[in-house]
């Protein structure tokens, strides 16, 4: 059994990893942090996980995190790069949800976060835990850089395109909207019912965090650099990412056969049949990312559409996915559930 730590497990991410490891038939869930609520049930504050999780939230400074074999980081961005050190020293490997250890470029993290990294050194071997791009080198991986939501849609959606040269890579669009949840589970004015519900709008549009990220691994895949302008927007639902994504075809080839081989062999993801628009709805609750792939009037733009659960691919669920590959697992364990509908 693998001895799992998580630390941060009262937010939405959190709550989402316990789901899917309790249901793990290879996971021993040993301690859940939070300094906040220390000794409050785990069902208390989550009901949906009365009779699946007996576990009590452990003060981090009293959960022996070094007795885990893995432990993950469900915490802000800036928890996990201060604790790394120690947990790897100790054997113990790590994943990170968090955007610690995403970014390769320390002075470009910095400015983004806006604060002063604690183990720049660590960065260089952090592996990024996106599996249709890096699975072996996540085999072998003491710590994963758990990709971001958007990131993830993103990367997915383009990864064919770059991989095979056939687009010009100066002028991406990634248009993409996200639901609620992708804010984290806080009191916030602009994530209450009565702000974002019957609303949508646009946010981060002259820079978000997530663009080094996505800009990064597009330009590891085109092996050269990209001009990517990323909007990212918030709609009135729960969970949910649909990621619209433009770029200029520069060299005719069979688009829809382009994608399918790519992604032939990933069980996470789907190429939906040709004319198929993928909706956010048929991916909820589930480790999956739906694609479809246009080109309207057969002019110079292909159009991508990619669909996630910002909670599960694009969060606690490729999480689980990358403990699976690094632990020699079969890939899918505790990752089959059926998306829920309605």
């Amino acid at each position: 059994m693998i001895k799992v730590g998580i630390v941060g497990g009262t937010g939405y991410t959190g709550v989402e990893l316990l789901r899917l490891l309790a249901q793990h038939p290879q996971v021993e869930l040993c301690v859940i942090t939070s300094r906040a609520d220390q000794g409050m049930s785990v069902s208390q504050m989550f009901p949906s996980l009365r009779g699946y999780v007996d576990l009590r939230f452990t003060h981090q400074d009293e959960a022996h995190l070094d007795q885990c074999d893995l432990v993950f980081f469900a915490t802000p961005n800036g928890i996990a790069m201060n604790h790394a050190r120690t947990l790897l020293d100790a054997g113990v490997r790590i994943i990170d949800l968090a955007a610690d250890f995403r970014i390769q470029d320390v002075a470009v993290w910095e400015k983004w976060y806006g604060m002063s990294h604690a183990c720049p050194d660590l960065i260089s071997e952090a592996i990024y835990g996106l599996p249709e791009i890096n699975r072996e080198q996540i085999k072998q991986a003491r710590l994963v850089a758990n990709p971001g939501c958007y990131p993830t849609a993103v990367q997915l959606g383009f990864l064919p395109l770059l991989e095979s040269g056939i687009v010009d890579c100066s002028s991406l669009i990634a248009d993409a909207k996200s639901g609620v949840s992708g804010a984290g589970r806080k009191a916030e004015v602009g994530i209450m019912f009565s702000e974002a519900a019957d609303n949508f709008k646009a946010y981060g549009v002259s820079g978000h965090r997530h663009l080094p990220e996505i800009s990064q691994g597009l330009a590891r895949v085109a092996q050269q650099k990209i001009g990517l302008t990323f909007v990212p927007h918030l709609t009135p639902m729960i969970r949910g990412i649909h990621a619209t994504l433009y770029a200029r075809i520069v060299c005719d080839t069979d688009l829809q056969a382009l994608y399918e081989q790519r992604y032939a062999n990933e069980t996470f993801v789907d190429v939906m049949p040709a004319g198929s628009h993928p909706e956010t709805r048929t991916v909820r609750g589930a480790n999956c990312c739906r694609i479809a792939v246009h080109r309207p009037q057969q002019g110079n733009t292909v159009v991508v559409l990619s669909v996630i659960d910002n909670l599960v691919k694009g969060a606690a669920g490729q999480a689980v996915q990358n403990m699976n590959i690094m632990f020699g697992l079969r890939e899918t364990t505790a990752l089959t559930s059926i998306p829920l509908l309605p």
